[in-house]
């Protein structure tokens, strides 16, 4: 089932509403929280860790809404159309400082991340949820999944590369106005691609209604093994995403420059170029390789660089830094278009082994599975950016420069390694998908 390619750029719109927020929470929210906002890192880390769980426990059942809602838009899209402005408007709010004491100021912290969390899981869930819907051709869906995250890669330049200087700029004076107005210009931003991407998509795969109660679901769900070795995988990935990508701002700053707000965005650029090309060269790996084997090798890699990266890159040292920093980031994010699209294979599979499909809640279990990464890695980055001695704004000790190494190469390098070894045990390739798919219509 062939795709349009304003259908695929429409697919890819919605991605990139949803990295603009993404982006924006892992580069930059923790170094606002701490050097901006005001927060203490160790307050920090606790409420990222209470808000992540939060929102993991409520993806399944946002997940178990999309599978009983029927309207004219489909399953997934009437989230997409809804849940945009609140969701623009939440981003504004999260990067907004308001001037009272610090137990308020830690309140409206909490309430603007719970508040934009709900928002992004809203949006996030049925969107993933599309790529099952919109073809049933494994390649098809790859090829969106490369236009998906080519774009994702593109508005995260432009937000890698505008939100450091933007804020720089129209915050002369007054940081807190320059974050306000640069998160408020990509929260407009955000809410145009997501309904743009509801007005061009269109569901047109139809699987049967399920009727079974949400203990046979989840029963069913658990025992799908493959779906498993993905979801603990997202977990991984995600805990090692966020630790490299928190503290990537951090590295650049103090550890690569001499709190150099330019040498910080081209840090930022040059890692989001490197993940553009690595989303348009995976279909040329993916089509000559087993992907699955494509996926293990270059997590693999990456972990060796981030530790070559550790012993090599001395405080200083911005192009060495850079180098590793972009091939990392080659390596470490190809897996990209193949893991989002063997989510929906896995459902296929689960369906051919047991009888019973269990779409929405097998999505919103990987993102909570997702949140829960992210959680550990929030909290994780707070905590060790108290133990290691961090101070905002100023010159950092060399037991503080060599906690930020620590956690830009070796931490999140351990995640490569664990996530290669992990998806030794995943076998849906290419081959194996279309033995599913002749069972699932020999079933029909």
């Amino acid at each position: 089932m062939k795709l349009s390619i304003r259908e695929k750029i429409g697919f890819g719109a919605g991605d990139s509403s949803v990295a603009i927020v993404l982006m924006s929470t892992i580069l930059f929210l923790s170094f606002f929280y701490t050097d901006i906002f005001g927060l203490k890192p160790t307050d920090m880390g606790i409420m990222f860790i209470v808000v992540k769980v939060f929102d993991a426990i409520i993806d399944p059942l946002i997940g178990i809404a999309t599978d009983h809602t029927k309207t004219r838009w489909g399953k997934y899209r009437p989230y997409l159309l809804f849940s945009a402005i609140p969701f623009g408007i939440s981003i504004w709010l999260l990067f907004t400082t308001p001037s009272v004491d610090y137990s308020l100021k830690l309140a409206w912290a909490y309430a603007t991340y719970v508040v934009m969390t709900l928002f992004f899981t809203l949006v996030s869930i049925p969107y993933v949820s599309l790529i099952g819907v919109i073809s049933d051709d494994p390649q098809e869906r790859l090829s969106a999944n490369s236009y998906r995250f080519v774009m994702t890669k593109i508005v995260m330049f432009a937000v890698g590369y505008i939100v450091p200087l933007g804020a720089n700029y129209f915050g002369k004076g007054s940081p807190q106005a320059g974050y306000q107005i640069t998160m408020g210009a990509m929260a407009i931003l955000a809410t145009l691609l997501c309904l743009y991407c509801f007005a061009t998509v269109k569901e047109r795969v139809h699987h049967p209604k399920s009727d079974l109660s949400l203990k046979d679901q989840m029963k069913s769900l658990f025992k799908n093994e493959q779906w498993l070795i993905l979801a603990i995988t997202i977990a991984v990935m995600m805990a090692g995403g966020v630790i490299r990508g928190s503290v990537s701002f951090y590295y650049a700053l103090y550890y690569l420059t001499d709190s150099d707000y330019s040498w910080v965005s081209l840090f930022f650029v040059a890692g989001v170029v490197a993940s553009v090309l690595s989303m348009l060269s995976c279909s040329t790996f993916t089509r000559a390789y087993d992907k699955i084997k494509v996926f293990r090798h270059t997590q693999f890699l990456a972990f060796a660089l981030g530790v070559l990266m550790y012993f090599i890159v001395q405080p200083g040292d911005l192009m060495l830094g850079l180098i590793f920093y972009v091939l990392i980031t080659y390596f470490a994010e190809m897996q990209l278009p193949i893991y989002w699209a063997s989510i929906a294979e896995a459902v296929d599979y689960g369906e051919a082994k047991t009888g019973k499909r269990v779409s929405g809640l097998a999505f919103g279990f990987i993102l909570f599975f997702q949140k829960i990464g992210i959680a550990a890695a929030g909290g994780f980055v707070g905590f060790a950016l108290t133990y290691y001695g961090y101070q905002p704004g100023t010159t950092q000790s060399a037991a503080t420069l060599v906690g930020l190494s620590l956690m830009m190469t070796i931490f999140p390098a351990l995640t490569n390694l664990m996530v290669s070894l992990i998806m030794k045990k995943y076998i849906i390739n290419d081959k194996y998908y279309e033995e599913i798919k002749k069972t699932l219509r020999a079933n029909i």
